[in-house]
C-alpha cells in the first residue's frame, strides 16, 4: 500500500490501530517529496526534525498516551508562516536567511495536537501573486498539466496535498490565496469565518508583528471535506492573548442530510462571467442537489457583486500600505494627492485607498458592515450559497510576463489577470466560511470546484454540506 494516497483521517486510523507507525508514515512523505522534485511544492525540508518528532510520537502511543487530535500525522505548512528554528522566507529574497525564534501560533497549535512537521510549502514573494514563484525556489507548477499554474499564493500548499507529497497543509487567504490554488490543483480548501484561527506569526507583516490584515484567514488545505473538518478542530480557537477567559464552539452543522438543505445557485454573473464548462458545471451541481430533494434557488442573491468587488479593492489596498517604507508611501501620497478629485475611474483606486484618511477608511468598513448585515439576511433563507470559484480551470502559467501584460482568456474574450479570484472575494470581504470542493473536470482532464460560502461561525455547515456534495458528485 501507498501511505502517502491515504487521506489524513485513514492515516491517523492506520497509526490508531497500529498498522503503521509515524517513523514509516513520515518516511514514506520525505521519501515521495524526494523522488519528485519536478513538484517543486515543499521548498524546505526538515527531515531531522520530522523524524525526531515522529519518534516522540510513536513513544507516546505505546506508552498510552495518545490524546492528541493528529498524534504522528505528517503534515506541511506554507512558507508564510513562522517556525520555530525552520527557515520561513515568505518567497522573498530578503528573508532567505530568516529563522524564527517562535512558530506562528498556528504552527503551534499543530505541533500541540501532535503533528508532524515535514517542511514548508512554496509561495510567492510576499504571497502576492494568483501564481506560485520565487526568486529562491522557481515555480511550482500545476500538477495537471505543467504549463499551467498552481494558483497563488497558497500553490505550494495545494500542490503537495494534490501529488500526495503531504495529507494536509495550512496556509493563507486574503484574496482567495488557500481557494484558488485548490480549485486549480484539484484539492479541498476552507477559508475559515475571520478571527476564529489566530494569524499571529504570518508573513507578510514583518517578523515581529503582532497584527495583521483585516481580511486575512489561515486554513486548511486537504484531500476531502472530513479532513478540512479535522485540521479546523485543531487550529480554531481563541488567541493565546484570549484563551484565559473565552472558548470557542462552533455551531453543528444546521441539517443531517442533504435534502434538508436550501441551497442558493450563484451560477454566473455579468461583472465576473464564467466559462461554458464552468456554466455547464454549476447547472449540473444544481440538478444534482435538486435531484437529491434539497430545496435549490437559483435566482436570489445576496449582494451586487460590482459593489462588493469595488469595496473589496479598496480595503484591501488601504490594509496593504502597512508595510510599505516611509519612503515609498510619501510617494504614494504625492500621486495620490495629483489626481484629479473628478476622476473616480478603476485606475484610481489602488492609489486612492493606499493613501486614504482613516475617516476614509471608517466609512468603507461602516459599508462593509452593511454589507456583512444584508448576508446575514441572505442566509435567514439559504443554508450555503455555491458559486463559481474562478471563471476558468487552471490558466497558463505567465512567469516572466509583466504583470501589466498578464491576463486570462474566457472563452475567447480577453480579460483581467485579476479577475481570477473575483468570485472567491466576496467572501473575504464579509469574513464569512467559504470551501473550495473540487466536483468535476474539464474536457482537457483539468480539475473544477465550486464555492460553498455559508453565513459567519457556520463553518461546521459549510464542510457538511461540502462532504454530501462530494459523496453526491463521486
Amino acid at each position: 500500500m501507498d501511505l502517502t494516497r491515504l487521506s489524513a483521517r485513514e492515516q491517523l486510523r492506520a497509526l490508531e490501530r497500529g498498522e503503521v507507525s509515524s517513523r514509516e508514515l513520515t518516511t514514506a512523505h520525505l521519501e515521495r517529496i524526494a523522488r519528485h522534485p519536478e513538484h517543486n511544492a515543499v521548498v524546505t525540508v526538515d527531515a531531522d526534525g520530522a523524524l525526531a518528532a515522529a519518534e516522540a510520537s510513536d513513544q507516546r502511543r505505546a506508552s498510552g498516551e495518545a490524546d492528541a487530535a493528529l498524534l504522528g500525522l505528517p503534515v506541511t505548512v506554507k512558507d508564510s508562516l513562522e517556525t520555530e528554528g525552520l527557515r520561513t522566507t515568505c518567497g522573498a529574497a530578503e528573508l532567505a536567511e530568516h529563522v524564527p525564534g517562535r512558530d506562528a501560533d498556528a504552527v503551534a497549535r499543530l505541533r500541540a495536537a501532535g503533528a508532524v512537521i515535514l517542511g514548508k510549502t512554496n509561495t510567492p514573494p510576499m504571497c502576492q501573486d494568483l501564481q506560485t514563484n520565487s526568486p529562491l525556489f522557481g515555480t511550482t507548477p500545476n500538477p495537471h498539466d505543467p504549463r499551467r499554474t498552481a494558483g497563488g499564493s497558497s500553490g505550494g500548499p495545494a500542490a503537495a496535498v494534490a501529488t500526495h507529497l503531504s495529507p494536509l497543509d495550512v496556509g493563507s487567504d486574503l484574496a482567495g490565496s488557500l481557494r484558488l490554488p485548490a480549485h486549480y490543483c484539484g484539492v479541498h480548501s476552507l477559508r475559515p469565518s475571520y478571527g476564529i484561527v489566530p494569524t499571529r506569526g504570518h508573513i507578510p507583516r514583518p517578523p515581529g508583528w503582532l497584527s495583521t490584515s483585516d481580511m486575512l484567514t489561515l486554513g486548511p488545505l486537504a484531500r476531502s471535506a472530513a479532513d478540512l473538518d479535522l485540521a479546523l478542530s485543531v487550529l480554531a480557537g481563541p488567541s493565546p492573548d484570549d484563551s484565559p477567559a473565552w472558548r470557542l464552539e462552533l455551531p453543528a452543522p444546521r441539517h443531517e442530510r442533504l435534502h434538508q438543505y436550501r441551497v442558493g445557485i450563484w451560477a454566473d454573473d455579468p461583472y465576473c462571467a464564467v466559462d461554458s464548462e464552468t456554466g455547464a458545471l454549476l447547472e449540473q451541481v444544481a440538478k444534482d442537489l435538486h435531484d437529491a430533494g434539497a430545496h435549490v434557488d437559483n435566482t436570489t442573491r445576496p449582494v451586487s457583486m460590482a459593489d462588493s468587488d469595488r469595496l473589496f479593492q479598496t480595503l484591501m489596498f488601504a490594509n496593504s500600505s502597512a508595510s510599505a517604507s516611509p519612503e515609498a508611501f510619501a510617494a504614494e501620497v504625492e500621486l495620490a494627492d495629483k489626481l484629479d478629485p473628478e476622476d473616480r475611474s478603476p485606475r484610481t483606486i489602488y492609489p486612492r485607498a493606499r493613501t486614504m484618511r482613516y475617516r476614509d477608511w471608517l466609512h468603507a468598513n461602516e459599508e462593509r458592515q452593511r454589507l456583512r448585515r444584508q448576508w446575514a439576511g441572505y442566509f435567514g433563507d439559504i443554508d450555503v450559497l455555491v458559486t463559481p470559484a474562478a471563471p476558468t480551470a487552471a490558466v497558463p502559467d505567465q512567469t516572466g510576463v509583466p504583470v501589466p501584460e498578464r491576463h486570462i482568456t474566457v472563452d475567447g474574450e480577453r480579460r483581467s489577470y485579476w479577475q481570477q479570484t473575483t468570485w472567491l472575494n466576496i467572501a473575504s470581504l464579509v469574513h464569512l466560511p467559504a470551501a473550495t470542493v473540487p466536483v468535476g473536470r474539464t474536457a482537457e482532464g483539468l480539475p473544477l470546484c465550486v464555492q460553498l460560502i455559508g453565513p459567519y461561525l457556520a463553518d461546521r455547515t459549510v464542510l457538511h454540506l461540502a462532504d454530501l456534495l462530494t459523496a453526491e458528485r463521486s
